[in-house]
């Protein structure tokens, strides 16, 4: 394995991907990589298309091919992980189910919708921020960060409070084995365990929501499974995987990445504090700079040529979103965290028909939270300047911890 293969597997460039990126970028920008085991596109020209051309680059079963690199032994004991993903979902599908599913459930997350729960998410963080005074310290992920957006999610999909716990641990598990393709067996086994439990905690949700109706989401996603014209059970639960998986982890590191990364540049924090109104454009900086999504696969259905490569048809690709939100050809000064940056395109929430459907509540939860937390401490400091990555997880900027005095 040469020295680049090595490093793309790494836990040091999970840490710190940039330098890499940047060679990639400069110097081929659409690379196979054996160990990764897929095509990895670095330029956001490359990424643009990969996200419009779906007749090529498909969402359906994406995740599923991660254990084709297995012997037919070892895969024969996926099964319910080979079910799961192969199943039509919001994440899992191309036009027109993909539309299907997308129209269900965007009308839920609109900018109307997610404005009334201001005073919801609002609250929430009041009393986050209350427990965490007391002591006069608090590690935002765990005390701020990973409570708020799991606790919301759950709120609107109708999730009992002694059960919220469950489904931290549940999307742990099934991101432990994305983000390359050839992922080891234990993260592999710990994403079917996921699902063996997820899966039929949903499907009772949904058999008890049509027996007594409430008013929550899971209610109105029943209500139109039931009326067999929408969606089936079997998507209706890929889809509600993928909601509780993604409306905890993207929140969850948007917020903690912003707040660490203002803490770390004190330059800025200054300026926000001077000018609040510039807090949705730290957001969006934020976003670019620290993409909470750093990378989003695709298979390819056709042959299809890319930045003067073949493409063939099977193979998976790798959209380094990371890379292309710092790609100078859209950015000037990529490198640099700048909250009154103007020309920021970035695509951390993706682009096109698959431009992440919850975008507008992640966005809502980390104005409210940071907006708050920057108002309410302003003694607030960093404890060490040194993030700390998780680098278990490959397709996640997430931080493990972000310990903080006030």
């Amino acid at each position: 394995m040469s020295e680049l293969e090595a490093l793309l597997v790494s836990r040091e460039f999970i840490a710190n991907p940039y330098p890499v990126l940047r060679q990639l970028r400069e110097k081929e920008p659409v690379y196979w990589s054996d160990a990764i085991g897929g095509w990895v596109l670095t330029r956001y020209d490359d990424i643009i298309v990969s996200f419009k051309n779906t007749a090529s680059f498909s969402n359906e079963n994406r995740l599923g091919q991660a254990i084709a690199f297995l012997p037919p032994e070892k895969r024969a004991n996926y099964g319910p992980f080979a079910d799961h993903f192969a199943t039509k979902g919001l994440l899992h599908s191309d036009p027109p189910d993909h539309t299907r599913l997308r129209t269900l459930v965007t009308k839920e997350f609109t900018p109307g919708v997610v404005d009334r729960m201001r005073p919801q998410i609002q609250g929430v963080i009041g009393g986050l921020l209350d427990a965490a005074e007391k002591k006069g310290h608090m590690d935002v992920v765990t005390d701020l960060a990973s409570p708020l957006p799991i606790g919301v999610i759950a709120e609107i999909l109708g999730v009992a409070p002694s059960d919220r716990h469950f489904f931290k641990i549940w999307a742990d598990d099934l991101l432990a084995f994305q983000g390359v393709n050839k992922p080891s067996e234990a993260d592999l086994s710990r994403a079917q365990k996921a699902l063996i439990e997820m899966r039929p905690y949903i499907a009772q949700m949904i058999e008890e929501r049509r027996r007594k109706p409430r008013q929550d989401l899971m209610t109105k996603f029943a209500a139109a499974e039931a009326a067999g014209e929408r969606i089936t059970e079997a998507e209706l639960i890929s889809t509600c995987v993928t909601l509780f998986v993604a409306g905890h982890e993207t929140t969850l590191s948007l917020i903690a990445n912003t707040l660490h990364l203002l803490l770390a540049h004190p330059d800025q924090l200054s300026l926000l504090r001077q000018n609040p109104d510039l807090l949705a454009s730290a957001i969006e900086e934020s976003l670019r700079f620290e993409s909470p999504v750093s990378r989003q696969t695709r298979i390819m259905k056709e042959d299809a040529e890319l930045g003067g490569k073949i493409l063939k048809k099977g193979q998976i690709v790798f959209q380094m979103l990371n890379s292309a939100n710092r790609d100078p050809a859209y950015f000037t000064d990529p490198d640099k965290f700048d909250i009154r940056r103007e020309k920021n395109r970035h695509m951390a929430f993706g682009q096109g028909i698959h431009f992440c459907a919850g975008a507008v509540l992640a966005r809502t939860e980390a104005f409210v939270a940071i907006g708050t937390t920057v108002k309410r401490l302003p003694k607030l400091r960093l404890v060490d300047r040194e993030p700390d990555w998780d680098v278990t997880k490959r397709n996640s900027r997430v931080l493990n911890a972000l310990p903080v005095l006030f």
